[in-house]
């Protein structure tokens, strides 16, 4: 697995949380004290967030740390 494809997993697995909650993603940027363009771009696989960005969406989205980055 590249690193492209792993920031792209974890990206997918927010927005999936994140839809399930019914969010858009101003709602998680503000649950997680991001800004939205953040958000998108994590989202989007366009960064590589750091341990405790990933750790405050985590709260924010009420899943364990490890539940995002964990590879099936």
């Amino acid at each position: 697995m590249t690193k492209d494809d792993l920031k792209k997993r974890i990206g997918k697995k927010i927005v999936e949380l994140r839809l399930q909650k019914g969010w858009n993603q101003a709602k998680l940027a503000k649950e997680s004290g991001k800004d939205r363009q953040a958000i998108e771009k994590i989202e989007n696989g366009k960064v590589n967030p750091t341990i405790y960005t990933l750790y405050e969406l985590s709260l924010a989205l009420k899943v364990p740390l490890d539940y995002l980055v964990k590879i099936h």
